[in-house]
């Protein structure tokens, strides 16, 4: 067996190694996972079988993905798909996520540029870590809710039980499960990348490689508020669909790591955001956040939890996360002033001044 100093993920792709296709294996996990991981494996392991690669990498996957989402694509996906082939599409050009007609153009420039400013000129910042931005064309926003009513009335017809998207909302549809996994995985790999990269400096070298994409429906007869938690994802975006409705303005109190999740908001923390039909919002998973009520009318939002299977393992060797953790920082600073006051002090008895 592998010593613990010499299994250690890289902290940053190997980009001349080639992986190996795990296509050809029924896992409960993505066969890309498998193959983005595997450029992060330390130089000892590159050479072993394909097998024990995959025992490793599959050990490290079970730890941060939640054992209902691994039932979800190993169990539910193989019965369903039997059924979803009598389910037809309205629009198929939802699955190729053509650019020129689903982005608005000042998204694509900034994506296209690829730079930090190209990036910061398209965004607002209602609180610290929150990025909002436009991105969607009407159009889309259009198509892709008629898309979702029209998976809602399929299932409603053949009395069938679905996914929801989590343990929090019961209303709306895991897209993944309906054919488009493609639309979401370009999403995340051309769009979405390049800007995490640029506002999450802690997973600039670590790829996002996988994502739970859904929709969420608010109103009525739908879900109404979303309580305050953080979501299971390094980078979330959060886009409003339409349609017409008042309220269900999300708030956030400051990112949390695992140990300060609870701990107490701090004023410059607080802050709020209006939904606004094809405008996102980019955050930490681990920012924490809730939506008040939808007080009238109907919401639905296109939600991407974006996340990195390298990123979560090699967080297991870290302590300090002031970086990006409010508490952390916090607290380091703290001690920090402490340092500093009883350096002073002891400067001052040492030149025999009185500190009484």
């Amino acid at each position: 067996m592998l010593q613990v100093t010499s299994s250690r993920l890289r902290l940053s792709p190997n980009s001349e190694h080639k992986p190996e296709a795990y296509d050809d294996l029924k896992l409960e996990f993505s066969p890309l996972l498998f193959s983005s991981l595997e450029r992060y494996l330390p130089p000892a392991m590159l050479n072993l079988s394909r097998d024990a690669k995959i025992q490793f990498m599959r050990d490290i996957l079970v730890r941060y993905f939640p054992e209902a989402e691994r039932t979800r694509v190993s169990c539910f996906r193989s019965r369903f798909t039997s059924l979803t082939y009598m389910l037809q599409p309205l629009y198929k050009e939802l699955q190729t996520l053509d650019e020129t007609k689903f982005f608005v153009p000042s998204f694509l420039q900034a994506v296209n540029a690829g730079t930090e400013e190209s990036f910061r000129n398209i965004i607002i910042e209602p609180t610290p870590g929150v990025y909002s931005f436009e991105m969607l064309q009407p159009n889309f926003c259009e198509m892709l809710i008629s898309e979702v009513e029209n998976i809602e009335t399929w299932v409603h017809d053949k009395k069938f039980k679905i996914m929801r998207p989590n343990t929090m909302n019961k209303y709306g549809a895991v897209l993944d499960d309906f054919g488009l996994e493609p639309m979401l995985n370009k999403l995340m790999d051309i769009y979405l990348r390049p800007m995490a990269k640029v506002f999450f400096p802690e997973i600039n070298k670590l790829a996002l490689d996988s994502h739970h994409g859904f929709i969420v429906e608010y109103g009525a007869d739908k879900d109404v508020e979303l309580g305050f938690h953080v979501d299971d994802s390094e980078v979330t975006l959060n886009v409003c669909l339409g349609k017409e409705f008042f309220g269900g303005e999300l708030y956030f109190r400051g990112v949390r790591c695992d140990k300060h999740v609870n701990t107490g908001t701090h004023q410059e923390e607080v802050g709020y955001y209006s939904h606004i039909p094809g405008r996102a919002v980019l955050h930490r998973g681990r920012h924490r956040h809730g939506a008040r009520a939808t007080t009238s009318g109907e919401r639905l939002n296109l939600i991407m939890w974006c996340r990195s299977s390298a990123y979560r393992e090699l967080k297991r060797y870290q302590t300090d996360f002031s970086s990006w953790c409010g508490e952390c920082l916090r607290r380091k600073k703290e001690r920090q002033h402490r340092a500093v006051a009883a350096t002073k002090m002891e400067l001052l008895k040492r030149d025999g001044i009185s500190t009484s």
